[in-house]
């Protein structure tokens, strides 16, 4: 095992180590299908909202999701709701890559936080702009 002080700075996610550790207030923690534990596996790390306790990312593909019953199972979901994710392509544990394949999987991440990034300044020019429309509209009457 690789110690978390050793990985480059912005692969700590890499690690299903690191990634357990964010689900420090993850709701359910034993008697279920999605611990901590097994949600790191499908390649998850919490991120809570006020609103939503239990939204968890992956950390390659990005899917968001929430609404975790304690029988459903984080593997399965997760290929449910994000078949084409390039972790769960991955046939073997990430520490266990070769640098070819690490920089591959990097690349697959980079890709899709640029476009998670991309379609989240469109939502917010597009709520911009209706809001100029509706501001002159207003004005034209």
């Amino acid at each position: 095992m690789v110690a978390a002080k050793q990985v480059p700075p912005g692969l700590e996610l890499y690690l299903k180590e690191h990634r357990v550790s964010t689900f420090s207030q993850w709701p359910f923690v034993s008697d279920c299908f999605c611990t901590p534990e097994r949600m790191a596996e499908a390649g998850f790390i919490h991120c809570p909202t006020e609103n939503a306790p239990d939204v968890v990312q992956c950390f390659i593909c990005f899917k968001e999701l929430e609404g975790w019953e304690p029988e459903d199972d984080p593997m399965e979901e997760h290929r449910k709701h994000s078949p084409k994710c390039a972790f769960l392509a991955l046939q073997k544990d990430v520490a266990d890559l070769t640098v070819q394949e690490l920089i591959k999987l990097s690349k697959e991440r980079t890709i899709n936080l640029i476009k998670k990034q991309v379609n989240l300044k469109i939502t917010d020019t597009e709520e911009f702009a209706a809001k100029i429309h509706k501001e002159i509209s207003l004005l034209c009457l």
